[in-house]
Formats: structure tokens, C-alpha cells, sequence
């Protein structure tokens, strides 16, 4: 994920959050860079009223109306500047999500 939002991830405007697929808190022996977190963490300084989900690998948010719900048997992260991530889990009422509005 770059560290700045192309002008293109607004093209479709499916969802009023930012979605990071294929998301691991994983640390990769001898890669020495930076964990996805850390990255999330520095897209987020520069764009402090956008939302991320951490979309694990094996999992999807199915949207129908104004509901939306995880699907998959692993939990999703949710990122904010300024707040700790947040776990999710498939049972979880994620109908907050479509409420968000960012000004990115």
C-alpha cells in the first residue's frame, strides 16, 4: 500500500474505507523492512480520516444494502489514526463500516 493515495483508489468509490488485502501481521525471518502494520500506520499519518481493514487472506466483506458482514473463518483488523488496531470476527455487527465518510 503506498504511503499516499493514488487519485485512482477513488475511481470506483464502492465503500467509504481504504482495504488492505491480503493483510498478515506476520514478521518475514530476514526482510528486514517494515510490518504491514508499520506501513498502515504511516499511510495513516498522512491520512488521518481514512479507515483500513486489514482483509486476511481467506476472508471477504459481503455487502447487501445497508449490512455488511465478514465472511471467511479468520477475523479482520481495523485501522485509524490516532487509535489501536481493532479485531473483528465473523459474527461481529460491522454496519458501522459504511457509515464511515473520510475526507481522502
Amino acid at each position: 500500500m503506498p504511503i499516499i493515495e493514488p487519485i485512482s483508489f477513488q475511481g470506483l468509490n464502492l465503500v467509504p474505507f481504504q482495504i488492505n488485502p491480503h493483510y498478515t501481521n506476520a514478521v518475514i525471518p530476514n526482510h528486514n523492512g517494515e510490518t504491514r502494520e508499520q506501513r498502515l500506520e504511516e499511510f495513516l499519518v498522512l491520512n488521518p480520516d481514512i479507515y483500513v481493514v486489514g482483509l486476511q487472506e481467506g476472508t471477504m466483506l459481503k455487502i447487501e444494502d445497508s449490512s455488511i458482514r465478514l465472511i471467511g473463518n479468520k477475523t479482520i483488523y481495523l485501522f485509524k489514526f490516532g487509535e489501536e488496531k481493532k479485531e473483528y470476527y465473523p459474527n461481529d455487527n460491522l454496519d458501522f463500516l459504511l457509515e464511515r465518510v473520510s475526507s481522502g
